[in-house]
C-alpha cells in the first residue's frame, strides 16, 4: 500500500486537529503484529487521523515507521509512546488539509 504523503504544513495542522483525541489502538509487547495492523487499519478507515499507543517499545521511531508503511498511512508525529496516523478515507474523506 503506498503511504500518504503530506508536506509540513499539513503535518502540523492534523497535530492540531489530534490534541484532544485518545489513542484507539495500543501496541502491547508482542509489537506490531498482524492483528494490530488489522486495528489500526479499521481505525484508519473509521476515522482517518488515530493515536495509537505503544508499550515500552525497544525502538518507538521503528516502530511508528513499521506501522505508518503497513497501512499507508502518513506518520505525523511521535510524542512520548504516541503515534498519530492520518491516511484520508478512500471514497469519502472528512478531514480538509488545504
Amino acid at each position: 500500500m503506498a503511504a500518504t504523503e503530506i508536506d509540513s504544513k499539513q503535518r502540523r495542522k492534523l497535530r492540531a486537529l489530534a490534541h484532544h483525541l485518545k489513542p484507539v489502538v495500543q501496541v502491547g509487547q508482542a509489537g506490531v503484529s498482524d492483528e494490530v495492523i488489522a486495528a489500526v487499519e479499521q481505525a484508519l478507515l473509521d476515522h482517518e487521523l488515530i493515536k495509537v499507543q505503544m508499550r515500552e517499545p525497544e525502538d518507538k521511531k521503528a516502530m511508528a515507521q513499521q506501522l505508518a508503511a503497513a497501512t499507508g498511512a502518513a506518520l505525523c508525529g511521535l510524542l512520548g509512546h504516541v503515534v498519530l496516523l492520518y491516511r484520508p478515507h478512500p471514497e469519502k474523506p472528512r478531514l480538509q488539509l488545504d
